[in-house]
């Protein structure tokens, strides 16, 4: 265990965060205000003492040369432990910086490397073209959660459900989703609704005339005359047909996600993906006969067993595909996803065989190898990068990243990621954000997770909204 002592309880996540970039196997612990903790510590710990008396900019940079020098180890995106790096770009080219000038202020105020910058300034001049028409002042765009899945995915920490358990309660969900639609024709009356993002769990679960009832809502309660976009995360092959396909593209969808993470069958049995990628490969070409120009696909890198070949094996048959828009996912072990505890599970049993797994610079060399495949597939398919995010314990240190061809950016993933518009969200476990003006403070409020506490307490769940946007 790494224990840090910290004078006082400031800055605790970004120093854990930091450690924990450079040291991801090891269990990482800030103990703030005991500094005798030093005499008591067991002689395995390793414990540092830092300094919390400077702005957090400067501690970061001292941290970040300390361990950089201990390790003999750069971090991509050097010091920087939030999610968001190209929201930093963003506001150094409001504030009217050059790009020379933003190159010099991310590497000398966080180290980032030469190419995470490159790959931030390309994302925010992008970004910044895409939203050009937003309306921030008075719009807000829509999320609608429906929480059920075919099965659950051993990464996944969202709020799913397993539709076969739950199939008979879906449409006493849809009337309180109605409910909270209701909610949003009466308070947001004369604002620009820009987006629709209707996500999960998986909503193609839902049948046919249940996808008809829930848009059919949608449309008859509010103003989409001015919709830019309208997504339906389709996800899991096994979840689509050919008739909510047609019911999809009747109601004005723009945009769907046929996600594969992989193309290897044993990886996708692994990883409790109840499809094989010949399924996959028909409900995408399914989409495509059904007039769908705008297909986004996800790939997770990073998963287990997976290597670099293995990558490049999937980008390959992807590029075969041409999807329009390709999310490429870093994978991060999430605490409440099962297979955060198979890999547990692996590690201590390696370790009782005498086996040795990956180390840490072997880890991240090969997820080095592996973005760059991504990047240079996505490249040749004419895809190029339009939104970053980044996650905690995300293999590698590095980042998600969107690309897609111009004209088919999800605009609701830039919203959502670089927080620059209000988003009203509905159902079981979504987050409403209100965020005050272009890059102005941002309020939460969130509906519970459970999906039976949500049906039960949907007036409550209102309730919450109406104060946030008083």
């Amino acid at each position: 265990m790494i224990k840090i002592i910290i004078s006082e309880d400031k800055f605790a996540y970004d120093i854990h965060s930091l450690f924990k970039a450079f040291f991801p196997k090891e269990e990482i612990k800030v103990i703030p205000g005991d500094t005798n903790f030093i005499e008591d510590s067991a002689g395995e710990d390793i414990v540092y003492n830092i300094d919390v008396n400077v702005t957090k900019n400067e501690l970061k940079r001292n941290i970040y040369k300390l361990l950089s020098k201990e390790t003999g180890k750069e971090l991509p995106w050097g010091n920087l432990t939030g999610i968001r790096p190209t929201r930093i770009v963003m506001n150094l080219l409001d504030e009217g910086m050059s790009d020379d000038e933003i190159r010099t202020y991310m590497k000398e105020t966080y180290f980032v490397s030469d190419e995470k910058i490159e790959l931030s300034l390309l994302i925010a001049h992008r970004e910044k073209e895409i939203l050009s028409d937003i309306d921030y002042e008075n719009g807000y765009s829509l999320y609608i959660g429906i929480p059920f899945c075919p099965t659950r995915c051993l990464y996944c920490s969202f709020t799913a459900y397993p539709i076969g358990a739950y199939a008979n309660i879906v449409d006493d969900y849809l009337t309180c989703l109605e409910k909270e639609i209701d909610y949003v024709s009466e308070n947001f009356k004369g604002k620009t609704l820009d987006t629709i993002y209707i996500g999960g769990g998986t909503p193609t679960t839902l049948e046919p005339n249940q996808l008809k009832r829930l848009l059919s809502y949608v449309y008859d309660k509010l103003d989409v005359s001015k919709v830019k976009e309208l997504t339906v995360e389709s996800g899991r092959p096994d979840s689509i047909t050919r008739e909510k396909l047609k019911v999809m593209k009747e109601m004005g969808v723009t945009r769907i996600s046929v996600n594969p993470q992989s193309m290897k069958d044993e990886t996708l049995e692994l990883i409790g993906r109840r499809h094989t990628v010949k399924e996959l490969v028909d409900a995408f070409n399914l989409a495509r006969e059904e007039g769908f120009d705008n297909i986004n696909m996800d790939i997770i890198l990073g998963l287990p067993g997976e290597e670099e070949r293995d990558v490049a094996y999937t980008m390959s048959e992807i590029k075969k595909l041409d999807p329009d828009d390709l999310t490429v996912h870093s994978l991060a072990i999430k605490r409440g996803s099962k297979l955060a505890e198979i890999l547990m599970e692996r590690k201590a049993d390696a370790e009782k065989k005498g086996n040795i797994l990956h180390g840490e610079e072997d880890e991240a060399v090969i997820m080095a190898g592996m973005m760059k495949e991504a990047s240079e597939g996505a490249k040749q398919m004419g895809l190029l990068p339009y939104y970053l995010y980044r996650q905690k314990n995300i293999s590698g240190n590095y980042e998600n990243t969107g690309y897609a061809r111009k004209g088919k950016a999800g605009i609701y993933n830039i919203l959502i990621n670089e927080e620059v518009q209000s988003i009203v969200a509905l159902g079981a476990g979504t987050v409403t954000k209100r965020v005050y003006g272009f890059g102005g403070r941002i309020q939460r409020c969130d509906n519970v997770k459970d999906i039976k506490l949500y049906m039960e307490q949907i007036d409550e769940m209102i309730e919450r909204k109406k104060k946030l946007f008083s």
